[in-house]
């Protein structure tokens, strides 16, 4: 599986793409950054990255997408830049039809490192050994980008797996069902487990 993974922001936009299939060994296929100037109006560095982004997309033909889970922070100016691109790589992704997985920070740290409360430079220590890199990649917003496309390789590849079985026998992928059934295996009238005098009509 192909994955391109985006660690969303306006300013620095870290783009990592690895290919690996759960519990083999995982290959750097490119990582890089997409830089617009503070000084340019948001509209048009919106279109810079969104540009740049299209050229990813095409050259590496990615077979899911994972992109960072955006946060509020104290710095709203920062979460609106790091929305607005997070959109803009859905909506790359969706016209492709694509898969698109957000991952939180949490997780990938987790995935990679074995702790969600890792600092940066284990994260990208280890993102380094897990890709057999000579040198760590830089800066951190492409170590960030790999850690998140190694975090959906190990994590999103079984959960899409997971899906399809569940899609192939007509159930949801949570394998819980859409509606309650009415009876139990005996025939009879099951009791509402909020209401256990009350049963269903």
């Amino acid at each position: 599986m192909r994955v391109l993974a985006v660690d969303p922001g306006l300013t620095r936009c870290g783009v990592g793409v690895v290919d690996g299939v759960p519990g083999r060994r995982l290959t750097l296929v490119d990582v890089g950054v997409i830089r617009t100037p503070s000084g340019d109006p948001t509209p048009k560095r919106l279109v810079a990255v969104e540009d740049e982004m299209r050229q990813w997309f095409a050259r590496h033909r990615p077979e899911a997408v994972a992109i960072e889970r955006v946060f509020a922070d104290t710095n709203v100016s920062t979460v609106m830049g790091t929305a607005q691109v997070t959109g803009i790589v859905m909506i790359i992704a969706e016209r492709l039809g694509l898969p698109v997985t957000l991952h939180t920070p949490t997780e990938v740290k987790a995935a990679v490192s074995g702790s969600g409360r890792a600092g940066k430079a284990q994260v990208t220590a280890m993102v380094t050994h897990l890709l057999g890199l000579e040198h760590a990649p830089k800066p951190a917003d492409a170590a960030d980008a790999l850690a998140l496309a190694i975090c959906h390789v190990w994590r999103g590849g079984t959960q899409n797996r997971f899906a399809e079985a569940a899609a192939a026998l007509g159930s949801p992928p949570s394998g819980i069902p859409s509606r309650a059934p009415r009876h139990g295996a005996t025939g009879r009238p099951v009791p509402n487990r909020a209401n256990p005098g009350a049963f269903p009509r």
